[in-house]
C-alpha cells in the first residue's frame, strides 16, 4: 500500500513535466510549419509562468522591434511617475520636433498644444502613435530610457532604442548624409508616399540629389543597412523576460502595472494578428509593431493575478510584406499556442 501510495503521490509531477514537453514539443512542429510555409524569417518565444517551461525558435537573436519599442517607453515613463519625478497630470507642450509620421493625428496638431502625460500613454500604445511617443522619449530622456530598457531585457538582449525621428533620419541617411539635414515637415511629405519609387523620388528632390550622388540604390538597401546596425533590435527572450517582469509586478508599482495593463488593451478583445488566433475567452495585453519588412506582435495572455496563470508571448517576422503577410503568419502562431499551450492549462 505505501509503495503504490507513493507511485500516486509522484502523478501529478510526472504528468505535469510530460504534458510540458508536450506542449513545447507540439508547439515547434507547429512553428516549424508556419516559418517553412510563410515568407522571410520568424521568430517565437513563449513561457509559461506557472511552470517556468520555456519555447524557443530563433528567440536567441536581434530582432527589430518597430513600435513595440514603445511598451519600454511606458515603462521608463511610469517608473519616474512612481519615483515621483513626473505625474501623470503633467502637461508636455507639442513642439514641431516631436512630429513625425506614423498612426495617430498629433503629428497634425499644432505647435503649442499641451497633452497630459496620461493622455498621451494612452495615445502611444493604443494607437501607436510616434509622436505621442516622441514628447514621452523627450520627456523621460535617451540614456534613462535605455537604462531602464537595459535593467528590464538585459543589456546583452538589446540594442540602443532612440526616437521615432531618429529612425527616420538613420534610415534615410543610408540613402545620402545630407538626409539628416531635412525637417520634421520633411520627414512626415516624404512619408506621404508608399516606399518604393515615389518616396524615393520625394526625399532625391527634399535632399536636391540626383541617383548618381546616392550611396544605396533603393530603400530595400537603405533598409537592410539600418537594420543591420542593429538600433531598436532586441532577443525575443530580452523581451519576453521584461514581459514576465512586468507582469509579476517587479518593474512598476500596483499602481503603474495597471496602469499599462490599460493602455496595452486588457480586456478588450481584438482580431488582429496573434489574437485572431487566441482564445476569444483570455485576457490579453499586447503591442504590435510594423515598419518596412519587419513586423512583432508582443503580449501576455492572462496577466492578472501577478502572472500566476500567464502565458507570455514574443514573436517577430523578417523579410516580409509587413501589411500583407505579416498578419496571416501571427494569427497562425496564436493558434498554435492556443492548440498547445493554452489546450492543457
Amino acid at each position: 500500500m505505501a509503495a503504490l501510495l507513493g507511485c500516486l503521490l509522484t502523478l501529478p509531477k510526472s504528468a505535469e513535466t510530460a504534458h510540458a514537453a508536450g506542449w513545447t514539443d507540439a508547439l515547434r512542429q507547429q512553428v516549424e510549419q508556419i516559418d517553412r510555409t510563410s515568407p522571410g524569417a520568424l521568430g517565437v518565444y513563449v513561457k509559461r509562468l506557472d511552470t517556468g517551461e520555456t519555447f524557443s525558435y530563433g528567440a536567441d537573436q536581434r530582432w527589430y522591434l518597430g513600435s513595440t519599442v514603445k511598451v519600454p517607453v511606458a515603462i521608463a515613463v511610469l517608473q519616474q511617475v512612481d519615483a515621483g519625478k513626473l505625474r501623470l497630470t503633467d502637461q508636455l507642450v507639442l513642439q514641431d520636433t516631436d512630429k513625425v509620421d506614423g498612426s495617430g493625428q498629433l503629428v497634425w496638431r499644432p505647435a503649442g498644444a499641451a497633452y497630459t502625460v496620461d493622455a498621451l500613454i494612452t495615445r502611444m500604445l493604443g494607437v501607436s502613435d510616434n509622436t505621442a511617443a516622441n514628447m514621452l522619449i523627450r520627456r523621460v530622456g535617451l540614456d534613462a530610457l535605455n537604462r531602464s530598457n537595459q535593467a528590464a531585457m538585459g543589456a546583452g538582449n538589446t540594442g540602443r532604442l532612440t526616437d521615432f525621428t531618429q529612425i527616420r533620419y538613420d534610415v534615410y541617411a543610408e540613402l545620402h548624409p545630407d538626409a539628416r539635414r531635412l525637417s520634421n515637415l520633411q520627414l512626415v511629405q516624404v512619408a506621404s508616399e508608399p516606399v518604393g519609387p515615389g518616396r524615393l523620388g520625394t526625399i532625391k528632390r527634399a535632399m536636391k540629389k540626383n541617383d548618381a550622388a546616392l550611396q544605396a540604390k533603393d530603400f530595400d538597401e537603405a533598409y537592410d543597412r539600418y537594420y543591420r546596425r542593429g538600433f531598436n533590435a532586441a532577443t525575443l527572450q530580452g523581451y519576453g523576460q521584461m514581459l514576465e517582469k512586468l507582469v509579476r509586478g517587479q518593474l512598476l508599482s500596483a499602481m503603474g502595472t495597471q496602469r499599462l495593463f490599460t493602455a496595452m488593451k486588457f480586456g478588450t478583445p481584438g482580431e488582429y494578428r496573434l489574437e485572431a488566433g487566441l482564445p476569444k475567452t483570455v485576457k490579453f495585453i499586447h503591442k504590435t509593431g510594423t515598419q518596412y519588412r519587419r513586423a512583432c506582435h508582443v503580449g501576455v495572455v492572462n496577466p492578472q493575478n501577478g502572472g500566476a496563470r500567464a502565458v507570455v508571448i514574443a514573436t517577430c517576422a523578417a523579410d516580409l510584406d509587413d501589411q500583407k503577410e505579416a498578419g496571416g503568419v501571427f494569427e497562425d502562431v496564436g493558434r498554435a499556442v492556443r492548440q498547445t499551450v493554452l489546450a492543457g492549462m
